[in-house]
């Protein structure tokens, strides 16, 4: 039989356990990923497109893995080098808006999916979206909706992506 003494302990070790688990969930509902992990041990953003590419070559580019980066709790890969140490130096620049949630989902409260086949640079910033449909929405109004989007982000940043 379990003593009260070691019966606390084990039920303290176990909320905290679950504690743990919770914040982490949350976290990983902060930024757009994949499942899983890549081989820098954080899941992949953007769907594994580079992030420079939008702003270079105005273009969607996959990256590789051979070239990657850790930021911000996700990994992001690139098609060269160069667009790698360009986003080492200014990561906050090149990383997608809404942690690379569809920018209009985020204006009316919800974090989709941010397809990057589906982009706008608008205020030298990246903004992903759902689909065709949802991106033609969204440019229709691009400062309308990055502004309901920047009000809307300070409450739902940290909701878990079920909850919204």
């Amino acid at each position: 039989m379990m003593s009260n003494r070691r019966l606390l302990s084990t039920g303290g070790l176990l909320m905290g356990l679950s504690l743990t688990i919770a914040s982490v969930a949350l976290c990983a509902d902060e930024r757009n990923t994949t499942s899983g992990i890549t081989a820098a041990g954080k899941p992949l953003a953007v769907h594994g497109y580079d992030p420079v590419a939008f702003f270079t070559e105005s273009a969607a580019k996959e990256g590789s893995a051979e070239f990657a980066t850790v930021y911000d709790g996700a990994t992001y890969y690139f098609v060269s080098q160069q667009n790698l140490d360009a986003f080492k130096a200014d990561s906050a620049r090149y990383a997608p808006a809404f942690g690379g949630f569809c920018a209009f989902g985020v204006s009316v409260g919800k974090k989709f999916d941010g397809d990057p086949r589906f982009w706008t640079i608008s205020g030298n910033r990246l903004f992903l979206n759902l689909n065709q449909q949802i991106a033609e929405k969204f440019k229709k109004d691009v400062a309308g909706s990055v502004a309901k989007a920047e009000q809307q982000w300070r409450t739902i940043e940290h909701s878990p992506v079920g909850a919204l």
